[in-house]
């Protein structure tokens, strides 16, 4: 006999603590995940530079990825780029922007997975990149949005990084190398899911969505038809009387 299925609701998934529950549970990222993360903090925290430096090797190789770090970044007070020209690696902005990436690679192995802040704080990384404002101190900003293909490309390439970073240290044991890997290769798959909840639409909790719509409506109508046939039975047993129940 397998294992009991469980059901999950498609419109379930609109909920984020609904959503991150079903994610860790298929891709059974666990406690024991989380754990591993945080004992690598010591070992990711002198990587962080140089991946930090060739992701943006990397975005400002392109000049579909480079543009979108032209115009004034939210927090910079600096000298801003005019042109793709004058963006190099060690441009004020570009530097200013690597400090942001940094601080998102320590959270990936510092965060509290058990509290749901934390995962919020995954989901405005994806909220923010939509054009929407993610976090508060975007909210009266100019819109910000990088396409989907690209965030899903940037997450592969710093997975990439870390794979061979990992795999090449020579203070790690390969047992201690597979499951770090096993945990960082979940956690960014959450993370990808997590901007693309932002891009693309769930036809399955959108088809449930207008289904109970449908439900509703069709409930309020038969109501209405209800009510409308006591009314003119009423109606007309004002009009014959009740004697005419009688009759045969």
């Amino acid at each position: 006999m397998g294992n009991p299925i469980t059901h999950v609701p498609a419109s379930s998934l609109s909920s984020l603590s609904t959503r991150i529950s079903y994610l860790r549970s298929f891709i059974s990222f666990s406690a024991s995940d989380a754990s591993v993360l945080h004992s690598s903090a010591s070992v990711v925290a002198p990587l962080i530079p140089v991946i930090v430096d060739t992701v943006y090797e990397k975005l400002l190789s392109f000049d579909i990825t480079a543009q979108s770090f032209v115009p004034r970044q939210t927090g910079y007070s600096g000298e801003a780029p005019t042109s793709l020209d004058e963006l190099t690696p060690e441009h004020p902005q570009i530097r200013f922007r690597k400090d942001f990436l940094a601080g998102y690679l320590r959270k990936l192995v510092t965060m509290d997975y058990d509290k749901i802040e934390s995962w919020e704080y995954l989901d405005k990384v994806g909220v923010m990149h939509t054009g929407r404002a993610g976090f508060a101190h975007r909210a009266k900003k100019p819109a910000l949005r990088v396409e989907l293909v690209h965030c899903a490309l940037l997450l592969g390439y710093v997975e990439d990084i870390l794979v061979g970073a990992v795999m090449g240290h020579p203070d790690l044991d390969n047992d201690t190398k597979t499951v770090l890997l096993r945990a960082v290769n979940k956690l960014l798959w959450i993370q990808n899911d997590l901007f693309a909840r932002h891009y693309v639409a769930d036809a399955d909790a959108a088809e449930e969505a207008e289904a109970k719509k449908i439900m509703g409506r069709d409930r309020v109508a038969l109501a209405a038809v209800a009510i409308g046939l006591v009314a003119a039975g009423a109606g007309l047993m004002h009009v014959l009387g009740p004697a005419v129940l009688w009759q045969t």
